[in-house]
């Protein structure tokens, strides 16, 4: 037997790896990226810009070492290029909104076993409901996500070209789309499709962006609500494939086909995995969130979309990966 023998190392890292998920989103809620963003620091000046105990800076600093987001030198911790780009607050792609609602989620893990045994979820905390309050934490934690994806389907698509453009946001969220889009494009206009609850909270977010003016708030549910016909140039479904099944996304792609102008484009974001289910890593694991978190839905394989859109009256359709763990599709 030749190579070297195998050691529990990763092994361990991955059975303690909520550690990890606990000193990033305790990192987050403290600000500690932005204040040691501001110059480097010192455990000792750390707690002080913090306002925390010098051996829980000290903790935390350890543990971001460990987890290659913070340096040390001479006794003075700074960011790594990966902590200033993503983990700085106040930053469009800062992520240490979703590190801290992530860390609320490491106790729904311990139901896991039984929504595998079940195949669903074993309680009703699911999250595609209209009045669940988690949506103002995490729409604008996954904004941060979206906009660099955003960012290269407008690029592809030609969108600040593009001229007198309608764009359909279908549970938009957030509202990021319309609000990366129509800041590269000002004769673009939106309509976005989504619950009550939620579109308040991306009307507040796009007039912060500067954007309001031109976006119009549909308050409904996607299944049920008509999409109209010949409407619209670009349609938009980005992270909402993941908590649909089959037959809904079927449903509602033959509805976006219709509601699209002819030569209009469909544009899908979402976490798609290999037909043969080996990679990539990050949409793998995130089935088991679905699983636990969703009634019908899971991550989708390159083959699910192209065979949907294709039944739903699409007839090109093209995928292109991202620097994110998001691919984008898209459908004309």
């Amino acid at each position: 037997m030749t190579g070297e023998q195998p050691t529990s190392d990763r092994i361990m890292r991955l059975i303690t790896g909520y550690w990890a998920t606990g000193i990033l989103g305790t990192a987050a809620s403290l600000s500690l990226f932005t204040h040691i963003e501001d110059a480097p620091a010192t455990a000792e000046d750390l707690a002080d810009r913090a306002g925390i105990s010098p051996r829980g800076a000290q903790a935390l600093l350890d543990g971001l070492v460990g987890m290659g987001l913070v340096e040390v030198d001479g006794g003075r911790y700074r960011n790594t290029a990966e902590a200033s780009a993503f983990l700085v607050e106040g930053k469009p792609t800062c992520l240490s909104g979703f590190a801290k609602v992530k860390m609320g989620h490491m106790g729904s893990l311990a139901r896991l076993p039984d929504v595998v045994r079940a195949g669903g979820p074993v309680t009703d905390a699911v999250v595609e409901v209209a009045d669940n309050p988690h949506w103002e934490d995490l729409i604008q934690a996954l904004a941060a996500q979206s906009v660099p994806v955003a960012t290269i389907a407008a690029e592809k698509l030609r969108i600040a070209e593009a001229g007198e453009i309608s764009i359909f946001d279908i549970g938009g969220g957030s509202g990021v789309y319309s609000a990366v889009w129509l800041g590269l494009n000002p004769a673009a206009r939106a309509t976005q499709l989504d619950w009550a609850p939620i579109n308040d909270i991306a009307r507040r977010l796009l007039a912060e962006r500067g954007v309001a003016d031109r976006v119009t708030h549909l308050d409904g549910d996607f299944h049920t609500t008509d999409f109209g016909a010949s409407h619209y140039d670009y349609a938009v479904y980005s992270n909402i494939a993941h908590q649909e099944g089959p037959e809904d996304n079927v449903a509602i792609f033959a509805k976006v086909r219709s509601a699209l102008r002819p030569g209009g484009t469909l544009v899908v974001s979402d976490y798609v995995v290999d037909d043969d289910r080996s990679g990539p890593a990050y949409p793998l694991t995130f089935a088991g969130e679905m699983l636990l978190k969703s009634r019908h839905g899971s991550t989708w394989r390159r083959a699910d979309y192209l065979a949907w859109l294709t039944k739903a009256g699409f007839e090109e359709v093209t995928f292109q990966t991202t620097p994110s763990p998001a691919t984008l599709v898209f459908a004309r």
